[in-house]
């Protein structure tokens, strides 16, 4: 694992129309690194999320966001994914009219846009990645999800179970390649075999080029994606942090010996 954290989060402060609710959050991940946030509704797991994605609906009143080390509060969700953070969302959105296929070439493109200029105004020397490679990428990222090659083809998350919307979302993170991956919630609404499946991708994708933030109310998904740290937010804070044990403790105990300051065995 990398000894420099890529992301960094120092004394967050969020307020959404005026409501303080992240108090005082802060978080390092480091490539290589698995984490998991967890806690109960209302605690603040999905403000965090979009705030590190730029949300334009959450404002930072205090804080600081450093992703490489440069702060990202002066950038739109675009730049920041272009940079190299990523977000799996809860509840995907549909898109009638583009298929999953013409979708990821758009967006791998935008994200290689940055790396494919040689910092002298000039133009890249090819635009995109050719069609041809990347279809061989995506059928290989397409293998490793189990996913039918008939998928490709259809219209992004329409008509999608929600097994399937959480398996594009994944698809997405395996074609796009970020270096910090945020999950949020991506295994509600799904049964145990598209757990399975969609855990199944993000262990193969993770490793020493990527760290992923794990957002889940349930220790359920931690049985089969195993994460170095796990952290417990309750009322806007981290009030909480341990080892994988801390979620056994959590699902045992719930989170009200959280809230209530009482000792646990994972600290």
């Amino acid at each position: 694992m990398s000894q420099t954290p890529e992301l960094v989060v120092k004394d967050l402060h969020v307020a959404v129309e005026g409501k303080e609710i992240l108090k005082g959050l802060s978080l390092e991940v480091r490539k290589g690194e698995i984490h998991a946030l967890m806690g109960p509704n209302g605690s603040g797991k999905s403000t965090f999320a979009n705030t590190l994605m730029g949300h334009p609906r959450y404002e930072v009143t205090h804080g600081d966001i450093l992703f490489k080390g440069q702060s990202v509060l002066e950038m739109e969700a675009d730049e920041r994914s272009r940079a190299g953070l990523f977000m799996a969302f809860q509840y995907p959105v549909a898109i009638p009219g583009v298929s999953v296929a013409n979708f990821l070439r758009t967006a791998l493109n935008a994200r290689l846009a940055p790396a494919a200029t040689n910092g002298s105004g000039a133009p890249p020397a090819k635009r995109g990645i050719p069609p041809k490679e990347f279809r061989s990428l995506l059928q290989e990222k397409m293998k490793l999800l189990r996913m039918d090659d008939t998928f490709a083809g259809r219209y992004l998350n329409d008509g999608f179970s929600g097994g399937e919307k959480k398996r594009a979302e994944i698809l997405q993170m395996a074609v796009l390649k970020p270096e910090v991956a945020i999950m949020d919630e991506t295994d509600s609404g799904l049964d145990i075999d598209a757990l399975r499946i969609v855990a199944d991708g993000v262990n193969a994708l993770a490793g020493p080029a990527m760290g992923v933030l794990l957002i889940t109310h349930y220790q359920r998904i931690l049985n089969y994606i195993k994460p170095h740290y796990v952290h417990v937010m309750v009322d806007g804070r981290i009030q909480l942090s341990g080892g994988a044990e801390l979620a056994l403790e959590l699902e045992a105990r719930g989170y009200d010996f959280v809230r209530e300051g009482k000792e646990v065995s994972a600290s």
